[in-house]
């Protein structure tokens, strides 16, 4: 009983020790990610915070604190424009992006473009040289572009959420397939070792 509780509080400490790091890694691609969005219309920071989360369907929740100081931040740079206007009696800044941020958007999309690719490398040698599976049997792409949510066209009228849940739930039961029979294929090896 001692061990199994100990292996659950370590499962546990991974776990957030890991969301942690995926938070960190989060925070440098939100002002890509706010620049993604204002190069495609102006947007106050809610709608901003809001399409990210509807983008990434909820795995990515940008809060206030931290999307408006990268607004702030983006502002002093030149990247973005902010004006004051009044929206349902409410004085609301919309953010517009400049030319410089234009710019400077576009080579940092080139540039990730660069690290996503050398990723997927990486993620497909770990594959197969550590969990044995070649790029062809894995249940999911390695690793697309993290801004790919916010580069495709979206067009809210003509989603089909049902239709979105018919295709992951197809997804979902395909990887579990997979990795079942991936993990049988595991303990015959492991019955044969033995």
């Amino acid at each position: 009983m001692y061990i199994r509780n100990a292996m659950f509080a370590q499962n546990v400490e991974e776990n957030q020790r890991t969301a942690r790091w995926l938070k960190e890694a989060q925070k440098g691609y939100i002002r890509v990610a706010v620049l993604i969005l204002l190069n495609r219309k102006p947007a106050h920071g809610y709608e901003i915070m809001k399409e990210i989360k509807d983008r990434t369907k909820g795995f990515w929740k940008p809060t206030a604190g931290g999307v408006y100081p990268i607004l702030l931040d983006l502002e002093k740079a030149r990247y973005v424009e902010g004006e004051w206007s009044t929206q349902n009696n409410r004085k609301i800044k919309v953010y517009k992006i400049t030319e410089t941020g234009r710019t400077i958007l576009r080579n940092a999309i080139v540039k990730q473009n660069e690290i996503a690719n050398n990723m997927n490398t990486l993620f497909g040698e770990f594959a197969r040289d550590v969990l044995n599976l070649e790029q062809t049997t894995l249940p999911f792409p390695i690793m697309p572009t993290p801004f790919s949510p916010f580069l495709e066209e979206k067009d809210r009228e003509s989603e089909d959420k049902t239709e979105d849940l018919e295709r992951k739930r197809i997804d979902l039961k395909r990887m579990i397939k997979m990795l079942q029979d991936e993990l049988q294929t595991t303990n015959k090896r492991l019955a044969k070792a033995k």
